[in-house]
């Protein structure tokens, strides 16, 4: 089995003093959301990232930060890497670059990035599973949204989509009305 974990970053201003998307920074409440969702995964060992893959726009990097460290003592030894590849990527593209990794053969994947591509992708490599999960996910991935989703394979080179059960989806408003 593999797992796959793809992170919305967290809420961010709307415009970077630079002008330039790829800089938005993360607002006070996207840290607070970000450090809910890293305390809420710190909890849940079986969703620890083996491998993050973060873009590099600056909300991504900020975000992996937050959840990092909040899950560091749980996960200390979680490689990330940094792909400029996930900053715009559309489904297609976030297919490659899951499977790209099947060299590394990480058990647990997470993928740090943007919509509107994580919010297509996780629908399209969802074939079942949590039907509360994908209603919610169903209309948006939220900042700090987060798609649990398993693939009963053993090499990401099998992964397809539909392919995928949703385990879980969260997000920091799913969690305070839990």
């Amino acid at each position: 089995m593999r797992r796959l974990l793809l992170l919305r970053h967290a809420r961010t201003e709307s415009d970077a003093p630079t002008g330039n998307d790829w800089d938005r920074r993360l607002t006070a409440h996207g840290n607070a959301d970000a450090a809910d969702i890293g305390q809420w995964l710190a909890g849940k060992p079986a969703l620890l990232p083996d491998l993050a893959l973060v873009s590099t726009a600056v909300r991504a990097r900020a975000t992996w930060d937050i959840i990092q460290q909040t899950i560091a003592a749980a996960a200390p030894h979680v490689r990330a890497v940094h792909l400029q590849d996930l900053y715009g990527a559309e489904p297609a593209q976030l297919l490659a670059i899951i499977r790209a990794t099947a060299a590394e053969d990480p058990r647990r994947l997470m993928l740090v990035g943007h919509n509107p591509g994580f919010h297509e992708v996780a629908l399209a490599l969802i074939g079942g599973g949590d039907a509360a999960g994908r209603k919610a996910l169903d209309d948006n991935m939220p900042t700090s949204g987060l798609a649990v989703i398993d693939f009963a394979v053993d090499d990401w080179d099998a992964v397809t989509f539909r392919s995928g059960q949703l385990a879980q989806f969260v997000s920091p408003k799913l969690l305070k009305d839990a």
